[in-house]
């Protein structure tokens, strides 16, 4: 492969990074907000973040990126360039995937924790703030990396629009040299790398997370028995 094409594949990678950031960002933005509305006090706006989670989750993204570079223009008279319109229509489609990670966390906190809030005359925000996050992210976090990866695979489906993706560049480099099996197994590869080094980091800042409440794993020298003989008395 000459350096030119090797050039082409480098700006594909790095489109889809930049894609992929800016579209977690705005799904992360999407699912905490729309999430925390599905255990709101009001009915209006717990229907209103249903009814938004369910008109996404039920509809399909690569349509989804078509109406939105494609009819928005027509409706609107704006037209996005590529990489805002996936970031839109790919950050509106799996933030509401994540908002049903965030309720389902929140719901999981125990009962007893909203209800001391309650008894130290904390706000619903402040018990939200205070008491449920800090538990609740925690646990957000593996779904939170599958949500992740769905989203790196996800971000091939602006190739349809012209954008000069991984995928996209990568199709190129096929026409121009003939080779669909080597080109194809590179590109596996690199999207492997990538979620790979995307499973690692969410990884670490779930330990992260969870030892600054208490929830770290357990250490050899404070485990039950460690110290102990034989019979059971202290060694």
């Amino acid at each position: 492969m000459t350096s030119g094409l090797w050039e082409l594949v480098v700006e594909g990678i790095w489109t889809t990074v930049q894609l992929l950031v800016l579209s977690a960002l705005l799904a992360t933005a999407v699912s905490f907000v729309v999430g925390i509305a599905r255990t709101h006090r009001l009915w209006i706006v717990r229907f209103l973040a249903g009814l938004y989670t369910e008109v996404f989750r039920g509809t399909s993204a690569l349509v989804m990126i078509f109406w939105v570079f494609f009819v928005l223009p027509v409706a609107f008279g704006w037209q996005l360039v590529p990489l805002w319109a996936g970031t839109l229509a790919l950050g509106l489609t799996y933030g509401a995937y994540g908002s049903e990670i965030v309720r389902g966390a929140l719901s999981a906190v125990d009962p007893a924790q909203q209800e001391g809030g309650v008894a130290l005359s904390f706000t619903p925000w402040q018990r939200t703030r205070l008491i449920l996050l800090p538990q609740a992210v925690p646990e957000m976090i593996p779904p939170f990396c599958n949500l992740l990866i769905e989203l790196l695979k996800g971000t091939a489906l602006v190739s349809v629009m012209g954008m000069g993706d991984l995928t996209f560049s990568a199709n190129l480099v096929r026409l121009a040299l003939q080779q669909s099996a080597e080109i194809y197994t590179y590109v596996l590869l690199i999207y492997f790398a990538i979620a790979f080094t995307l499973t690692r980091l969410m990884r670490g800042l779930e330990k992260r997370l969870k030892a600054g409440i208490g929830k770290g794993p357990v250490s050899s020298e404070s485990k039950p028995g460690r110290n102990l003989g034989v019979g059971g008395g202290v060694a």
